[in-house]
């Protein structure tokens, strides 16, 4: 369970059991699923609080203040790095100098605040129980780093994918996918199989974009990853629950 524990501690702000064991780290990456339904079920729990307190706007802020707080704004961050650093148009080692510096531009800013307000007003929007797009969200969005860690290139052998690669086999690539496909099916139905559409076209078309940018993916490009397919799955259980059904 060293590795789960380790998923769990970089990825949120649980505390956690942890010991220092040899390949915890490379291992750690097939667990990160599992890690989103966690905080799925954290965030679903919570709602069945505040569904019955507040209305449907003060309820989203209160789940995605939450939803930030578990994970510690990791990826947040990151998508506010790789908006700056893609944002601001400059040569490629310069961009890299603005993914690293720990000031936050505008660009970055803006980016963070259009990003929370979607997600907000997602779950403020969507009619019906939350606790679908609630278990979902997190687990496809951990989910997505998956094929970008097992297929991109990283950019820097000393960065936070060091290792992680390594870690990811064809199995364990193969159970982590079934098991986010059961959490999927199992809480959406058939029509959750749309979900993983969108973590795949975003793996496609950031990979396109790091490789002719920067050459590589970075750490704060998978955080990037992780918030655009979570806002990606609200939007479309709203679509399914609202527009089409």
């Amino acid at each position: 369970m060293n590795a789960f524990f380790t998923a769990l501690s970089f990825l949120t702000r649980i505390p956690v059991p942890l010991r220092s064991q040899p390949g915890s780290w490379s291992r750690s990456v097939r667990y990160y699923p599992a890690v989103g339904l966690v905080i799925g079920g954290m965030l679903a729990g919570f709602d069945l609080v505040a569904a019955a307190w507040f209305p449907p706007w003060v309820r989203g802020v209160l789940l995605l203040g939450l939803w930030v707080w578990l994970t510690g704004g990791l990826h947040l961050d990151g998508w506010m790095d790789t908006a700056d650093g893609f944002g601001s148009y400059r040569p490629r080692e310069r961009t890299l100098e603005i993914m690293k510096d720990s000031r936050v531009g505008a660009m970055g800013v803006i980016a963070a605040i259009l990003l929370l307000l979607l997600k907000a007003s997602a779950l403020a929007s969507t009619p019906g129980p939350l606790w679908i797009p609630l278990l979902a969200a997190p687990v496809i969005g951990r989910w997505a780093l998956l094929p970008a860690i097992r297929f991109c290139p990283y950019l820097t052998q000393d960065g936070i994918g060091k290792g992680l690669r390594e870690g990811l086999t064809p199995v364990s690539m193969a159970a982590a996918t079934l098991f986010t496909l059961l959490v999927t099916v199992g809480s959406a139905g058939i029509r959750g199989l749309w979900f993983l559409v969108i973590p795949l076209v975003l793996v496609l078309l950031l990979g396109r974009a790091a490789r002719k940018r920067l050459g590589g993916w970075t750490g704060d490009m998978y955080g990037a990853l992780v918030e655009a397919t979570e806002a990606g799955v609200l939007l479309l259980w709203l679509l399914l629950t609202e527009v089409w059904l």
